[in-house]
């Protein structure tokens, strides 16, 4: 696996922890500093266990890190003029961080969505002053995400001043995590094994480039929902929300991770229900399946190894599906408990994957975009 890292200025871990504390006193002055927490027995085997970044304790999640500053660093650049509109897609999490840029910055905000985000997090949305637009028929070949992402094309349109933050593109996605990078260094000293889940490439890629710079031998391992065509498997319906892709976002560094697991529903939902019950630390989907990884890692690597799991949301948003039994038994979720190990594949296209399955054969699906990707991470590297 390629190791490719930009030369680090190292620091000291309090002197980087204390670079990356804001003032109190606003909204966007309560984003970052998140807690660590350990996850040991009951969920993991004895003796055995994880460490969590809880970006549940943001306001929104993990995004208001990214969303605060792709709209901070498009104002600076002119791209974003005082008072206009911004308009994203997003399955939810981005959306509560862009209602609170525009509450920061003072931009409305359209969140363009489809009928799998919950409840709740429209009635949060709305409540935040955000507006939300609904489309009701998925593209052929690109599902949801792409008739989301065409509807954002078309309000753009109506709004010639409006600015779409292009999550999946945009390397200040990347960019933005590099001080939750730095949390982490100065929580825990070192780093062996990162586990994270993988959307739009922006959080895996800007937590990993950073924390490769301090530990070269830092293994990255990547999280992804069945169904997914992130990493080469082909598209398929996908019921998790936050992670996984119908498209090919281009913030995803391949080249830094050196193995991949894709989970599904049931696995996901058994792992968040699992923490919630053992240790008063969940969320959704995404913590879910990134639990059941970590679990894994924390089974079968050395005992001294130090794994970091990253836990991008709380439980909040998912108490009408993850944590619903009419809406898991509707949706065949309950009674399904993992298996003890993944399934193993030697390349992503060797068939599809219907469980929780693992495969070391990183590459791009889209190699001739390929220089895209590396151009990103080196942005992200150069943040450090």
């Amino acid at each position: 696996m390629n190791r490719t890292t930009s030369p680090a200025s190292l620091t000291s871990p309090a002197q980087l922890i204390a670079d990356t504390k804001r003032p109190m006193h606003t909204p966007a002055g309560l984003v970052g500093d998140t807690p660590v927490l350990w996850i040991g027995a009951p969920f993991t085997a004895t003796g055995r266990g994880f460490w969590t970044k809880l970006e549940g304790h943001n306001p929104g999640g993990i995004k208001d890190r990214t969303a605060l500053h792709m709209v901070r660093a498009a104002r600076e650049r002119g791209q974003l003029l005082p008072g206009a509109r911004i308009v994203e897609s997003t399955s939810g999490t981005l959306g509560l961080g862009l209602a609170l840029a525009g509450a920061t910055y003072g931009h409305p905000v359209t969140v363009v969505t489809d009928p799998g985000m919950e409840p709740l997090m429209t009635g949060l949305l709305t409540a935040y002053g955000a507006e939300v637009d609904l489309v009701d028929t998925p593209h052929p070949t690109g599902g949801w995400q792409e008739a989301r992402r065409r509807r954002v094309e078309e309000l753009l349109a109506v709004h010639p001043d409006a600015w779409c933050p292009d999550q999946y593109n945009n390397p200040d996605n990347v960019a933005a995590y590099a001080p939750l990078a730095h949390e982490l260094v100065s929580q825990l000293g070192r780093i062996d094994t990162l586990v994270v889940s993988v959307g739009t490439g922006g959080h895996s890629a800007g937590i990993a480039s950073v924390l490769r710079g301090f530990f070269p031998h830092l293994r990255v391992v990547g999280v992804d929902t069945t169904g997914s065509t992130i990493f080469g498997q082909p598209a398929a319906h996908r019921l998790m929300r936050g992670l996984g892709s119908s498209i090919y976002p281009r913030n995803v560094a391949y080249d830094l991770f050196d193995e991949v697991h894709w989970v599904a529903a049931p696995e996901a939902v058994w792992a968040a229900r699992r923490l919630a019950r053992d240790h008063y630390a969940t969320g959704g989907w995404s913590v879910g399946a990134v639990a059941l990884v970590a679990r894994w890692q924390a089974r079968t690597l050395p005992a001294e190894n130090r794994i970091v799991a990253v836990f991008p949301d709380g439980p909040q948003r998912y108490v009408g599906t993850v944590f619903n039994d009419t809406y898991c038994r509707e949706h065949n979720l309950l009674d399904h408990l993992p298996a003890d190990d993944p399934d193993e594949i030697t390349h992503p296209g060797e068939r599809v994957v219907t469980r929780w399955t693992r495969c070391t054969h990183i590459s791009d699906p889209l190699p001739a975009a390929s220089s895209t990707a590396s151009a990103i991470h080196a942005l992200a590297g150069a943040v450090r």
